[in-house]
């Protein structure tokens, strides 16, 4: 009988499966090393990405917060603006307003009383003056407080400064009378 040795081939046979699973390693660690590679520079991408759209949004955020401000600013000085057009328009609707004082002013001295000085501070009328009688000064007292355009006069002083001249002080408050009396005289 002739002897045959089987074991170089099963030899054989173990290093060749030895050298695929050394090659099928191999091949493992280079395909989980090329993932590993690909998602790093996958996720490097995305941070660096992130960065410029967090750097353009700081940016933005810089350029709208400096256009707040700026609108803020405005703002106050169209605030400003706006004060000063009511004031204007207060003024400018006043105007007429200070002619018909004088003028009911006028209207209300009676004969034999002169004028000497005449104050207005806000609503408050102020008005001094000589009279030859106490009866003229009763007689501007009623004159002043059946006008449309006083209320509340009120007699201060009165005093003889020589034989037959008084000076006296009336102070009143000046309203404004309702529309319908403003178009009258």
């Amino acid at each position: 009988m002739a002897k045959i040795n089987l074991l170089p081939w099963r030899e054989e046979r173990r290093k060749e499966r030895q050298n695929e699973f050394y090659a099928v390693i191999a091949l493992v660690i280079a395909a989980a090393a090329a993932i590993v590679l690909a998602v790093n520079t996958s996720i490097d991408g995305s941070i660096s990405d992130q960065k410029t759209r967090n750097a353009y949004i700081t940016k933005e955020s810089r350029i709208l917060d400096s256009k707040i401000s700026e609108i803020k600013d405005l703002n106050e000085t169209r605030e400003k603006l706006l004060e000063r057009m009511e004031v204007i328009q207060s003024l400018q609707g006043d105007r007429p307003i200070i002619v018909r004082v004088f003028d009911e002013a006028a209207r209300s001295v009676p004969e034999d009383l002169f004028l000497t000085e005449f104050g207005i501070k806000g609503t408050k009328v102020t008005i001094k003056g000589r009279a030859k009688s106490n009866n003229r000064v009763a007689a501007l007292m009623r004159n002043f407080d059946a006008s449309d355009w006083f209320a509340d006069p009120n007699l201060i002083k009165v005093q003889s400064v020589q034989e037959g001249s008084n000076e006296f002080e009336v102070t009143m408050t000046r309203i404004r009378p309702s529309s319908d009396d403003e178009g009258e005289g």
